[in-house]
């Protein structure tokens, strides 16, 4: 299964690292807790509407580009899934 937050915080975590900025300078920017941008890069917490627009002002980014960057890694995953046998598709999507 496609885990649209994991691919989310991957984009956001490679615009950072793309810009030079640390967490630290992206919360400060955001007014995010760092900890929470962490978990969203992470994938481990969904980023609502509002924190998304304050992470692509903070890393000087469009969202509209940030969402287009996960729906190319949305395919790309959904492609690999659907070229699997379907057994071993079964069982990735468990893991």
């Amino acid at each position: 299964m496609v885990l649209f937050r994991r691919l989310l915080g991957e984009v956001l975590r490679a615009q950072r690292l793309e810009r030079g900025m640390t967490l630290r300078e992206v919360s400060a920017e955001a007014r995010v807790s760092l900890g929470y941008i962490s978990e969203v890069e992470r994938g481990q917490k969904e980023a609502s509407s509002e924190l998304l627009a304050s992470l692509c002002s903070a890393l000087d980014v469009a969202l509209s580009d940030v969402l287009r960057d996960v729906s190319d890694a949305v395919a790309i995953e959904e492609a690999t899934i659907l070229r699997m046998p379907v057994r071993a598709a079964a069982d990735a999507a468990a893991a």
